[in-house]
Parts: C-alpha cells; sequence; structure tokens
C-alpha cells in the first residue's frame, strides 16, 4: 500500500523544515526500500531535491496536489514532459481546489498524448491499484 505525506512547505503557520526531502525522506526511502511514497504538493521550494530523489528511488512518486496546473514549477514540468512522465500524477486540493480549476490551462504545459495520459490518471491507477510491484 503506498504511503502519502506531503512534501515542501506548509501553508499554514507550522514550520517547514519538516517538508525537506532530503535528508528526512531520503532516510525513509532507504530504510524502507520496497516503501511506495507518493509526495503531495510538489516539494517547493526544494524541487530540485525532490527530482533528485524522484530520480534515485524507484518507488518515490510525486502528485500535484495544492497547484493549479499553471503554477507547476518549470523544473517540474520539464521532468514531467520527458524521463519522469511516469513518475508525476495529478491532485487537487479539494475542495479549495477543484479538478477543474487546476486543469484550466492544462495546454500550457504543452504535453504530448503519452505524458498527459500518465499524468492524469496512468500512474495513478499504476501506483494505487497494481497488484504487485
Amino acid at each position: 500500500m503506498p504511503f502519502c505525506t506531503q512534501i515542501g512547505h506548509t501553508g499554514p503557520l507550522f514550520p517547514s523544515e519538516p517538508g525537506r526531502p532530503i535528508p528526512y525522506l531520503d532516510e525513509v526511502l532507504l530504510d524502507f526500500p520496497d516503501l511506495v511514497v507518493v509526495g503531495g504538493h510538489v516539494g517547493f521550494p526544494w524541487i530540485n531535491e525532490v527530482l533528485s530523489l524522484v530520480t534515485k528511488d524507484p518507488n518515490l512518486y510525486v502528485d500535484t496536489s495544492a497547484y493549479a496546473v499553471h503554477r507547476l514549477p518549470p523544473e517540474l514540468v520539464a521532468f514531467l514532459r520527458g524521463r519522469g512522465r511516469n513518475r508525476v500524477m495529478f491532485g487537487t486540493n479539494w475542495p479549495m481546489l477543484s479538478p477543474a480549476r487546476c486543469l484550466e490551462r492544462l495546454a500550457d504545459l504543452k504535453l504530448d498524448a503519452e505524458a498527459t495520459a500518465l499524468f492524469l490518471g496512468g500512474n495513478a491507477r499504476r501506483v494505487f491499484f497494481a497488484k504487485q510491484r
């Protein structure tokens, strides 16, 4: 069963440091190599750490919850268009952000058909509904 956690800064006035991917999430992934983790909220402002860990660990994924797609960090969009197309999944922040609001400018991401299909559901189906990994 995948473990979902927030990565990146917190919205409320609480310390953001526990959401920093390195060293915290990195250590969890190393201690539990079979654990599948979905990091929510993209990991900003540590997006380069997030992309480094997603590249390093085959069981780490990132979702875009709490972001309308036009606000995604450019580094994440580039990753999603290319080698990270199997590792990023769409998310909302319902009820604060509806799916329709999050996807209003999806075309601006300039994803190809495969990356779009994986982002909008294919990756989530594989991660959350896989019988075996």
